[in-house]
């Protein structure tokens, strides 16, 4: 069970804004935050060298707790500035040439796809998209079928940003395991609504942000390597805390997936984002994903109700987004007076999504997204205020 009270106490925004844009960037907790702060205030006071020396133990339990939250060991975790940058540094490092061919879904992000096709004009793989099934998902069997001999990775999004859907992220990795394919799984908008299990999973990669469903700060984001495959990628750039360097003319790289941090980085973020972990386990991931779940249900029921609302959530699973469009009104209009109310939400737009959202012929959708500290009184509050629009 989880105590909304104390959560919402935790969250005392909740007070004078209904937040609906957890997909965006959520609320963060009062210890979240608090953390944050106090490496903030100790650079202000002692310098930044000085105050990351003080927050040694939360910067080293950083490892730990997203090892514990992940299923992971903590030298197959990374922190790094953004999900995207995380997600780059695993592709750009891997040993791609011409003629491979790297299976993605149409449900991939589109910063994603636009790496997978600068490095297919670069060194010249070929993109195979694998066929959605008649929930909209990854069709599995599919995927088993067009794996060859060429293929050498398989990059996908567990939930993408433009819907409820998830995708059968653990189904692909036996798939994977059974041809010897590397697997690459962007996690960004999965891990804190969800419950992510790198281990059941089997995915080789894993990217995720902080500011989403983990409720941490901006500009924070995690990597986790699997170690069995950590040499098979060369990191695209490095540092002097990446690699060591041994001699004038050589190097070697640091054990574990820290070879893809930088040695300047966010350390309150970092501080921040790692409280963030440890306050969602504090929760349990099977609470949070339970509730999450139920709540973004009720929300697609109710607006179901609604005449002229259509529901475009895809998949045979669905997670705490909810999309939808009102007829006649413009998804930026809703956006907008919903937040002349005190309502957060966002639009999901074609150009974040065109594989997916140009085929269905929809240039934007309205974007609500749920998250524990939510109640089911704030979505008859949210449907109520739609109706108006």
């Amino acid at each position: 069970m989880i105590d909304i009270d104390k959560i919402r106490k935790d969250t005392p925004s909740c007070e004078n804004t209904l937040h609906f844009n957890n997909a965006g960037s959520s609320l963060m907790p009062t210890p979240v935050f608090e953390a944050l702060q106090e490496v903030l205030r100790d650079e202000n006071e002692v310098g930044g060298y000085e105050a990351e020396r003080r927050a040694q133990d939360s910067i080293q339990a950083f490892y730990t707790e997203f090892a514990s939250l992940l299923n992971a060991e903590p030298d197959e975790i990374a922190f790094v500035e953004n999900a995207t940058r995380a997600w780059d540094m695993a592709f750009y490092g891997l040993h791609l040439k011409h003629g491979d061919r790297v299976i993605t879904h149409v449900s991939e992000y589109a910063s994603n796809y636009l790496a997978l096709l600068q490095q297919s004009r670069r060194l010249g793989f070929e993109i195979d998209l694998v066929p959605s099934d008649e929930y909209g998902q990854i069709d599995v069997d599919a995927l088993d079928d067009m794996i060859g001999p060429r293929t050498k990775l398989i990059a996908i999004t567990h939930v993408p940003t433009q819907g409820g859907l998830v995708n059968p992220a653990a189904k692909v990795g036996k798939i994977a395991k059974k041809h010897g394919v590397l697997y690459l799984l962007d996690a960004c908008q999965s891990v804190g609504q969800i419950d992510v299990n790198v281990a059941e999973i089997g995915c080789d990669i894993l990217s995720g942000t902080g500011r989403k469903f983990l409720r941490g700060p901006r500009g924070t984001g995690f990597l986790y390597v699997r170690r069995s495959i950590i040499n098979q990628i060369d990191p695209p750039f490095i540092d002097l805390l990446s690699a060591k360097w041994t001699e004038a003319n050589n190097f070697e790289f640091v054990d574990g997936a820290r070879r893809f941090e930088n040695w300047e980085s966010y350390v309150a973020g970092r501080v921040g984002l790692m409280e963030a972990a440890r306050y969602a386990q504090n929760i349990g991931l099977a609470n949070i994903e339970t509730r999450v779940s139920e709540l973004a249900q009720s929300l697609r029921d109710a607006l179901s109700e609604i005449q002229g609302i259509s529901v475009h959530d895809l998949g045979q699973k669905k997670c705490g987004i909810v999309t939808f469009k009102k007829e006649g009104i413009d998804p930026k209009v809703m956006a907008e007076t919903l937040r002349a109310d005190r309502i957060n939400v966002s639009v999901s737009q074609m150009t974040s999504a065109r594989l997916d959202l140009e085929p269905r012929n929809l240039k934007a959708l309205t974007r609500a997204s749920v998250h524990y500290f939510n109640t089911h009184e704030e979505i008859v509050r949210f449907v109520e205020a739609v109706k108006q629009v």
